[in-house]
């Protein structure tokens, strides 16, 4: 299958979510969930069905095909690991990282990908908990200079 648009995985991850929370997706929840105009949904929706990823009745909800719902899964898993990548490891903002996550998604090579997956699983495995050096990193962060007890050892 080709390759979609960034615009394009973004409206499918939008319906995939706006599903999860129980909710039927419709043209306008769609709208509101990317904060952009109906009439730009209702194209998407049109190459999105064309493309046998959704099936939308006029004025009606909108579902994702087999097809549809793995690719939103996929770019919405995507999303949630990058985004707690650069939330829970590196400290960024909550509004940075959703934002950063949700164009990083789109982008990042999969040697990359699974590079950050690991170090990731590295940190929420380290034995006695979030490290030391993870730790002392945040704090030079936010202080610009090493913690007064840092110190080179392990």
């Amino acid at each position: 299958m080709e390759k979609l648009t960034q615009s394009l995985e973004d409206y499918l991850e939008a319906i995939y979510v706006i599903s999860l929370t129980g909710n039927v997706a419709r043209v306008k929840e769609v709208a509101e969930f990317l904060d952009v105009k109906t009439p730009s949904v209702v194209d998407a929706i049109g190459k999105l069905s064309e493309k046998g990823l959704v099936v939308h009745e006029k004025y009606g909800y909108l579902e994702l095909t087999d097809k549809g719902c793995k690719i939103a899964e996929e770019v919405y898993d995507k999303h949630k690991k990058i985004y707690k990548f650069l939330n829970e490891i590196l400290g960024v903002s909550n509004s940075t990282s959703k934002k950063d996550a949700c164009n990083i998604e789109h982008y990042i090579s999969k040697e990359a990908m699974t590079k950050m997956i690991k170090f990731s699983e590295f940190v929420d495995t380290y034995p006695g908990g979030y490290p030391k050096w993870l730790k002392d990193f945040n704090y030079y962060v936010k202080h610009g200079h090493h913690p007064e007890n840092f110190n080179m050892e392990k």
